[in-house]
């Protein structure tokens, strides 16, 4: 169903389920979902989106929170699946509305979602630790968590038991069947969920267009040790903060080659402290140093872990490359990894890093002349097999640009799924689970919302694209003080430029033109001040788009006198 012909969604019916994806389908972030059974509301994962180029000035971007803004007292609880910030990065922003909603996650999750909690100086806060294995009752909501394999430790997935049926959302996951910390994921209890009968799927799409199986994390090692074994200077891993997995192969790396180990970013440092304290991180003795005492060590005894793996512009690595990082300062020789994938978006910025490191004469080792990297999501043969193991009776793939979507139902269909009955839906599309069947409802209003500083949700797109036209064009002011009543130009028009042209002497072309139409306005009677303002703007805007081609913004003013 075409996603403009949804109209509101009707009244929830009694003894029936509704889902509604709050964010993550349509990107790969801002992961989200609302779960409604008899008045109340399960929620599943809350995770932010990092901005694109045509984001300036935007740190964050939010799900759709406000679609339950009114019904705050309605949640029962919010359920974790798994500590990446694409789906626990939002919570903070959700509990300052009501920082007493039942946070439902593993241990290392949960210390992660504190560790931001803290940070954003909630109080209140109500986590419900939970393992692979146990259940959990939120109001109507029969809570079932299942070990999932994916890029960070404690991920879990969850089947969702209410009297309208059982859904089954999986996380992020993958079948790694040589996991590095021999945590599979639960097939068996896929397979008896499976038995039992799954009324909704909700699956990982992310890797749905890769074929055959996603390469297990051990495979990396191999070249990890070249990098090591060549190395004849420091080495730089660049990678997520939250993959213990990654920073874990890279210290095992660094101990048998004889290096120190330094994080670098203040994510790294909270996220792997955590991971350390809780035993997901094994660090041998008298392995980790201080930055400070980076420099007691000579290059081919150190190893740096940073974060930075997306070209983020105020990470350690981007720094490092800018040749900004107040302590590290990057020599031909070294050697540099990104130990990460490209989230979709940031090719842009990880390129400028990359260009910006090897014009310093470091060697930089990535996934694309390198095996230094793994996928966490399941590619088409590990959900193929999901599927003709768990048999759902109604598919809705998650997580994922659309494409992924649309890849991921195609497998559901080729095992047996009806087409009916898989459901491409996108962010804010209503979907009823009744009588055993899934169909679309409606839509409701679903879109982002923007983080700027301490602002959320101000920044309009109107506010951006002024933003990109100001970046991408510059802006032109242009000001006349008139005498309405006399119909006289007093001053002016006086025109300034920034971002646009160097020497603003062009502009001696275009002021008898402006100043002509404007006589021409104040002789027609024209006395209204924003009336004489569009009369600038309007001879200024043509005047620069048939000279220059371009389009600035304009700002026009009048001082009447």
């Amino acid at each position: 169903m075409a996603a403009s012909s949804l109209q509101t969604p009707p009244k929830l019916k009694s003894g029936s389920l509704r889902i509604i994806p709050l964010g993550g389908l349509g990107d790969v972030g801002r992961n989200m979902a609302v779960l409604e059974y008899g008045g109340q509301l399960l929620l599943i994962d809350c995770g932010v989106l990092f901005p694109e180029d045509d984001h300036p000035g935007v740190d964050l971007i939010l799900p759709g929170l406000d679609a339950i803004a009114h019904r705050l007292d309605d949640i029962v609880g919010l359920v974790l699946t798994h500590g990446h910030e694409d789906h626990i990065g939002a919570v903070p922003y959700l509990l300052k509305q009501r920082p007493d909603i039942p946070l439902i996650g593993s241990k290392l999750t949960l210390a992660l979602v504190q560790e931001k909690i803290r940070e954003h100086r909630i109080r209140g806060a109500h986590p419900r630790e939970v393992s692979a294995n146990s259940r959990f009752t939120a109001g109507p909501f029969e809570l079932e968590f299942i070990a999932v394999n994916h890029s960070i430790p404690d991920a879990l997935a969850v089947a969702v038991r209410t009297p309208a049926g059982l859904v089954l959302h999986t996380g992020d996951f993958k079948m790694d069947q040589l996991p590095l910390d021999g945590r599979l994921t639960d097939l068996r209890a896929f397979a008896r969920l499976g038995e039992e009968g799954v009324d909704l799927l909700m699956i990982d799409s992310t890797n749905a267009e890769v074929p055959g199986f996603t390469t297990p994390e051990k495979d990396i090692n191999p070249a990890l040790q070249r990098v090591f074994s060549t190395s004849k200077q420091r080495v730089i891993v660049a990678c997520f903060a939250s993959h213990v997995h990654r920073v874990q192969q890279v210290m095992d790396a660094a101990v048998l080659h004889g290096r120190k180990v330094v994080y670098v970013g203040r994510s790294m440092l909270r996220n792997m402290g955590v991971a350390r304290d809780l035993g997901y991180l094994k660090v041998p003795d008298n392995t980790l140093i201080e930055l400070r005492d980076i420099d007691n060590y000579r290059p081919d005894q150190v190893v740096i872990i940073s974060t930075g793996s997306q070209g983020e512009p105020l990470s350690a690595l981007a720094r490092m490359a800018n040749k900004e990082h107040p302590v590290i300062s990057l020599k031909a020789g070294d050697t540099v990894v990104l130990a990460s994938s490209l989230v979709p978006g940031n090719e842009n910025a990880v390129y400028r890093v990359i260009n910006g490191l090897s014009r310093l004469g470091a060697q930089v080792v990535h996934r694309g002349n390198a095996l230094v990297h793994v996928s966490g999501h399941a590619s088409a043969g590990e959900l193929l097999y999901c599927y003709n193991i768990i048999k759902p009776k109604n598919v809705m793939p998650v997580h994922g640009e659309i494409r992924h979507l649309i890849a991921n139902a195609d497998l559901a269909i080729a095992t047996g799924v009806p087409s009916e009955r898989t459901i491409i839906a996108e962010d804010g599309t209503v979907i009823d689970l009744v009588k055993g069947v899934a169909r679309v409802t409606g839509k409701i209003d679903a879109g982002y919302i923007f983080v700027d500083g301490s602002t959320v949700g101000d920044i309009s797109e109107d506010a951006l694209t002024d933003r990109r036209i100001l970046g991408e064009e510059g802006f032109i002011s242009v000001i006349a003080v008139v005498n309405t009543h006399a119909q006289k130009i007093i001053s002016g028009p006086d025109i300034h430029a920034r971002g646009f042209v160097e020497d603003e002497s062009v502009f001696e072309e275009v002021r008898p033109l402006i100043v002509t139409a404007l006589e021409d306005a104040l002789r027609d009677g024209v006395e209204d001040v924003h009336r004489l303002q569009q009369v600038m703007r309007r001879q200024l805007g043509k005047w620069v788009s048939d000279t220059h081609r371009r389009r600035p913004m304009i700002i026009p003013l009048i001082i009447p006198t």
